[in-house]
């Protein structure tokens, strides 16, 4: 993990608005009425809905998902625990795999300074 993850997310975004812009309908339909009935309070509270995503993105293996879903948890006020529980919970049901995607989270905290 030589290259900047920090750096990486920095790129991930102004790609993801990239895309945005050169997909705009699919943009609006994905990211507005599906994402905002979605990720809201509700029977569960938003941080909890963010840590669940990041438990299947870490499944998922998606590296993007992973650094995004950390991101918004952290804004929502979670801890380095509450993200290192999330990760245990993903890596109890895909195992070896899963650890080693937990790894991108890790290096992200790492880098933002949150844990040693």
């Amino acid at each position: 993990m030589n290259d900047s993850i920090l750096d990486y997310e920095g790129k991930m975004w102004q790609l993801f608005n990239t895309t945005k812009t050169e997909m705009p309908d699919l943009a609006e339909a994905y990211y507005g009425p599906v994402k905002d009935a979605v990720y809201r309070d509700g029977a569960m509270n938003l941080k909890t809905k963010r840590l669940m995503s990041l438990a299947v993105a870490i499944q998922a293996g998606c590296k993007d998902c992973m650094i995004s879903q950390t991101s918004k948890a952290l804004e929502l006020g979670a801890t380095t625990e509450e993200i290192f529980e999330t990760c245990s919970v993903a890596v109890s049901m895909g195992g070896t795999l899963a650890w080693s995607k937990a790894l991108v989270v890790a290096d992200y905290l790492k880098e933002k300074e949150l844990i040693k």
